[in-house]
């Protein structure tokens, strides 16, 4: 029998473990979101006023899209350990890196209080705050998509993924409640602090929840049949570099339509006074934040429906219907905006129709297009360069354009152009719905060529659907 069947996963720890990626997950999103909201809001008068107006505007949003070049650093450096030390460990060093990295934020003195100094500590927090970014997901998907039986992990990952929209539900709502408190310039001189100090009570719960969940059962496949790799950066690149190449692009269109409400731009453009910096609408904030909490709602119902049925049609199929919707939700986005805040609910709601059926999918697939010796390298490292070529600088480059053209179409376009890459990316990306994730199935020689619907035989089953199986047979007899 192989060492796999002694990792006996039951139903009570699967369920822990999906409780602790949920948390944790809304948690550091919970935090990436906050900055992106301040940074449209008030950043460009708080660290960057003497560039002037439209220099500082777009300085803010800058400081959005520099920690996401540092996410692949954090992506290799999480993948490296992870696929070395385990999978548990980086869930709590990266959550513990975004707590501290976000408090620290609210800490800081404006330019008016310290210069120029003001503005470097914030892109260094910024920074920290990418590399925690791009170490956490990946760490958390195989969490949850190693402990799933192998019909349930779209399901599975679709709660690794809930935690975007989750994290944007609680930043916009704890947003709306401080902008409430703190009208006008209170919010400017002291509200838009108190945000960033939430994020240390929030990381304390996570900690607890991550620390009392086991390590992965793959993982402990790979440790005791000494299968972890020495350098699986190299052979993440060397192996499956197109694989790395097209999960990127998949992501490329979620992430850019997806930043112009978790980065702050929309919200922004609507909220901030006409004769703001940069102008915007003049809409109620209070009213605004809970029209992007209303789109955040849709987008997590519909990351759940994405991760269910990609279970039975397969992984692909719920990506193109949901490339198709997302372009239906693009087209029309700013020109409701526009119209008021009962148009920027139904303009989000509508977007996040389309960017749940494109995300929620996302963890299995990933897991599912790399071997058990470097999962955690693959996903993070696809996962970090997909956010860089789609949402790094979406609300920057949506910025400059709607500040050269005059438009928000061109706004649309742009993003209209990243649905073509992604769609792309999907079509040429192998659809491994249901393939064995152990170890033995990585060194049957197998794996290259297993695509959705191949036969599975027993030995390639992993700890977790053995387990699975057994119960299922267990209940049917009783």
């Amino acid at each position: 029998m192989s060492s796999t069947s002694t990792h006996r996963v039951s139903a009570r720890e699967r369920n822990k473990v999906l409780g602790a990626v949920v948390v944790g997950t809304t948690i550091e999103w919970y935090d990436f979101f906050i900055y992106a909201f301040m940074a449209n809001l008030v950043f460009a008068q708080l660290f960057f006023q003497p560039a002037g107006p439209d220099v500082a505007a777009i300085l803010s949003l800058v400081t959005i899209g520099i920690s996401f070049l540092f996410r692949p650093l954090g992506a290799f450096l999480a993948g490296h350990f992870g696929d070395r030390i385990g999978r548990r460990p980086m869930l709590v060093i990266t959550l513990l890196l975004m707590g501290l990295a976000t408090t620290l934020v609210g800490a800081l003195p404006t330019f008016e209080q310290a210069g120029i100094i003001a503005p470097i500590l914030l892109m260094l927090l910024r920074i920290l705050q990418g590399l925690s970014a791009g170490g956490e997901w990946g760490g958390a998907v195989l969490m949850a998509i190693e402990h799933a039986p192998a019909n349930r992990r779209g399901l599975y990952g679709s709660f690794v993924q809930m935690g975007v929209p989750l994290g944007l539900m609680l930043a916009t709502g704890i947003l709306a409640a401080i902008r409430a408190l703190f009208p006008g310039d209170a919010f400017l001189e002291v509200g838009w602090r108190i945000p960033f100090f939430v994020s240390i009570i929030l990381v304390v719960i996570g900690f607890v929840v991550r620390r009392s969940v086991d390590e992965s059962p793959v993982f402990q496949e790979i440790k005791e049949t000494a299968q972890e790799q020495s350098a699986p950066i190299v052979q993440v690149f060397k192996r499956y570099g197109l694989v790395v190449l097209t999960c990127a692009m998949i992501f490329c269109a979620n992430n850019a339509a997806g930043y112009m409400t978790t980065g702050g731009y929309v919200q922004g453009l609507a909220s901030r006074p006409v004769d703001g910096t940069p102008p915007g609408l003049g809409f109620d904030p209070v009213g605004v934040q809970l029209a992007a909490f209303a789109g955040s709602v849709s987008w997590l119902v519909f990351t759940f429906l994405a991760g269910y049925l990609s279970d039975r049609i397969g992984r692909k199929r719920v990506y193109l219907i949901g490339w198709v919707v997302l372009a239906i939700g693009i087209v029309p986005l700013f020109e409701l905006v526009y119209t008021g805040v009962m148009g920027v609910a139904f303009a989000t709601i509508l977007l996040g129709i389309g960017l749940g059926l494109t995300y929620g999918a996302q963890a299995a697939w990933y897991a599912e297009s790399f071997p058990a010796s470097v999962r955690f390298s693959g996903v993070s490292i696809a996962y970090a360069i997909g956010a860089i070529i789609g949402g790094a600088f979406a609300p920057t480059i949506a910025q400059a354009l709607l500040q050269s053209t005059g438009t928000t179409w061109a706004i649309v376009g742009y993003l209209l152009v990243t649905v073509v890459v992604s769609i792309v990316g999907t079509l040429l990306t192998k659809d491994r719905t249901g393939v064995p994730l152990s170890v033995e199935f990585e060194q049957s020689g197998k794996w290259a060529g297993w695509r959705r619907g191949d036969a599975v035989e027993e030995s390639d089953l992993s700890a977790v659907d053995r387990e699975a199986i057994a119960q299922a047979e267990a209940l049917a007899k009783r």
